[in-house]
């Protein structure tokens, strides 16, 4: 049972409608969500390539709270590009977000590409960070579905972590995966010193050689990131660039692409978070503030709003079922797959416009 499960964090009963309790194999007695029944089976190799562009620090009010339709605060004061303020993000600062929280915001005019993502494909306004913190806990979700700690390690420390993940259960089926760029892989003993860690710049020649993985973790390099106090506007051109080489290699009918942000980053949202686990010292462990994801592909919904809980992990669902691989552990076991952003029965939906 991987870190988070038993031994390392005390999982509360959960209290939000559409989770029930389910007991885990072994380790004190915990709760953790049950697949809600908006959650549909996925058909089995769906899509050839998943693509997970992971950006730094926003959450949804942040970016999306004035957007026509969304669960979203839209008083918040403009926000200036690039930001400015103080902004603190681990999980003490999280505790205290109600107080210390930077209450600023984009709109339709800042933002217009991920705006316009967010009217032809899915927008999920109901999608949580997993970890009550800042990235790397986060990123670990995203990867193993666990993580073992609840802030970022010091600067200069390397972690080693011995935790299953989804890269090593596609690998042992005879998949493929590929790491652009993220340094949280270096912290997972099985895939650190894997060949299919590349750098950032690699995935849009990849992608637009039409030479993809199954899995592929796309991190943007240093100032395309969008973290405070980098411009937003520079790193989303950046993502763009990535889900335009989608399309240049012709890999968009094969493709689903999915956008989120890894923290909360310091960014006020008014929406709580459902309290579904907690760390060893009793304080929310899981799940941290909401998030934007935008779901791109030609088989997601068209100008659609996810109202559904989903998380990171809810995105590892959805690969281990469209590539018929194991799960990892409870919480991926039992997690959302994300399918109501999904109609695969539908006339595909062309390229981003």
């Amino acid at each position: 049972m991987g870190p988070g499960l038993g031994k390392q964090a005390h999982i509360s009963p959960a209290k939000r409608k559409g989770l029930k309790p389910s007991k885990p194999k072994r380790g004190p007695k915990a709760v953790v969500p049950s697949r809600p029944s908006s959650s549909v089976p996925i058909p089995k190799g769906s899509v050839e390539h998943i693509v997970i562009i992971l950006k730094e620090n926003h959450t949804f009010d942040c970016y999306f709270g004035t957007f026509p339709g969304a669960d979203g605060v839209s008083t918040l004061a403009p926000a200036s590009d690039p930001p400015t303020g103080r902004f603190s993000n681990n999980h003490a600062a999280w505790l205290a977000r109600a107080t210390t929280a930077v209450r600023k915001q984009y709109h339709q005019a800042d933002i217009g590409s991920y705006w316009a993502y967010a009217k032809q494909f899915t927008l999920c306004d109901n999608f949580f960070t997993d970890v009550a913190s800042d990235s790397i806990p986060n990123h670990l979700m995203l990867v193993a579905a666990a993580s073992p700690v609840i802030n970022n390690p010091s600067s200069g420390s390397s972690p080693s972590f011995n935790l299953p993940s989804l890269p090593a259960n596609l690998q042992a089926a005879g998949l493929t995966w590929r790491n652009y760029g993220g340094f949280v892989f270096s912290y997972i003993v099985q895939l650190k010193s894997s060949p299919w860690n590349v750098t950032s710049q690699h995935f849009a020649t990849d992608a637009a050689a039409g030479n993809l993985p199954s899995v592929s973790w796309v991190y943007a390099p240093h100032l395309q990131t969008e973290h405070p106090n980098d411009r937003v506007a520079y790193g989303m051109q950046w993502t763009v660039d990535q889900v335009n080489a989608v399309v240049k290699g012709g890999l968009w009918n094969k493709t689903v692409i999915f956008i989120s942000w890894d923290d909360w980053g310091g960014w006020y949202d008014h929406v709580t978070p459902p309290n579904i686990e907690k760390w060893t010292d009793g304080t929310q462990f899981r799940y941290g503030s909401r998030v934007p994801c935008l779901v791109l592909g030609p088989y997601a919904r068209g100008g659609y709003i996810s109202k559904t809980l989903h998380s990171f992990v809810s995105i590892v669902k959805f690969c281990e079922e469209n590539f018929a691989v194991p799960s990892i552990n409870q919480r991926d076991g039992s997690a959302d797959n994300m399918s109501d952003c999904f109609d695969f029965t539908q006339k595909p939906l062309g390229p981003p416009k």
